[in-house]
């Protein structure tokens, strides 16, 4: 079994790590750095909190390390890790620079290391059921992609290091590496990047809003987020050569974890009907619609994928290199939306 220790338990390491570390029968749970509250051990008894970082490294017995500590604490947590000799995952933002990135990425070769980042939303129901359209080519060589995560709250999130003037804050690096790891596992990195990033909100000092497009030879992705939506659109609007497909982003996973629903129940990740997306074609002129079962969506397939990675030298979920490419990414969204241009990658 892989023993694997949190760098936190907050709502991350509550909602998105443990619940599948947990029931994965390649994993224990050995415990997690809290520096107050000590609320892991109540949670899955048996398990140990651990009073420093710097004892959790210390600890022989721990093979794997989830840094799921704020954006602007992941490049030197993750480095202290591999230089201790544990496997890493790490959360999304992975790093605040590309330069970091590539940093830790050489490390972990060169220690010989799995490092993976943590891009749980490629296990969402609507991007599971997108991707099995493509592949069986129902919608063609892509024209123009859509792809929104839209929310609406007029105050400022409880969690302070998201909004605060720290590196790694704000949304483009809160929601920005879902949307771009997205568009980059359908489409590759971009030529180029055009992006618009705000403060909408009066309460707001960091950036609560973005809109960027990615240029591709044949086609462009838009990418959109914020927290001003009181209505929200499809969360993905897919046109092609051979089809349309439309689809509210509806994946249950977070909201059930948060309930305290364990990832082993029954019927897990299962969407309602209602919450199906509607595939478009055009026979000969008569365009026709059809509801598309979603797949269930499973975020414990990444962990299933990291596990196989340590015990049989599988490829990680989400390497290293992917994260530094999404990291790019933003980099130039932030290049353009200051200087009003589009900006090469």
């Amino acid at each position: 079994m892989i023993n694997t220790a949190l760098v936190s338990f907050g709502m991350s390491g509550k909602v998105f790590h443990a619940p599948f570390i947990s029931t994965n029968p390649d994993f224990h749970l050995v415990g997690s750095w809290e520096r107050s509250s000590k609320n892991i051990e109540a949670a899955y008894p048996g398990t140990k909190s651990y009073d420093s970082y710097e004892a959790l490294l210390a600890d022989p017995t721990i093979d794997l390390v989830v840094v799921n500590s704020p954006n602007d604490s992941h490049y030197a947590y993750v480095k202290s890790a591999l230089l201790a000799g544990k496997h890493v995952v790490c959360e999304k933002a992975f790093t605040n620079t590309s330069a970091e990135a590539k940093e830790l990425d050489e490390l972990a070769q060169k220690k010989g290391l799995k490092l993976a980042v943590y891009q749980n939303r490629r296990y969402d129901a609507d991007f599971l059921t997108l991707q099995k359209l493509i592949k069986e080519d129902e919608i063609g060589d892509l024209l123009d992609v859509q792809i929104s995560f839209e929310r609406y709250r007029t105050t400022l999130s409880p969690k302070k290091h998201k909004e605060s003037v720290t590196p790694g804050s704000g949304l483009l690096y809160d929601l920005g590496p879902h949307l771009v790891d997205q568009a980059l596992v359908l489409s590759g990195m971009p030529l180029a990047v055009f992006a618009d990033i705000r403060i909408t909100r009066k309460v707001g000092i960091v950036d609560d809003y973005f809109t960027m497009i990615l240029y591709y030879p044949g086609h462009r992705i838009t990418l959109t987020s914020g927290m001003v939506f009181m209505h929200q659109l499809p969360g993905y609007k897919i046109y092609g050569t051979k089809g349309s497909f439309i689809k509210n982003r509806s994946d249950i996973q977070e909201a059930a974890l948060i309930a305290g629903i364990k990832p082993n129940a029954a019927n897990w990740g299962e969407e309602a009907a209602e919450d199906y997306g509607t595939l478009y074609t055009d026979h000969n002129g008569l365009i026709t619609n059809r509801i598309v079962p979603s797949i269930p969506g499973n975020y414990g397939m990444f962990y299933e994928k990291m596990a196989d990675a340590i015990l049989n030298n599988a490829p990680v979920p989400t390497t290293a290199q992917e994260g530094t490419n999404i990291i790019r990414v933003l980099e130039a969204a932030r290049n353009s939306a200051f200087n009003k241009r589009v900006v090469g990658i």
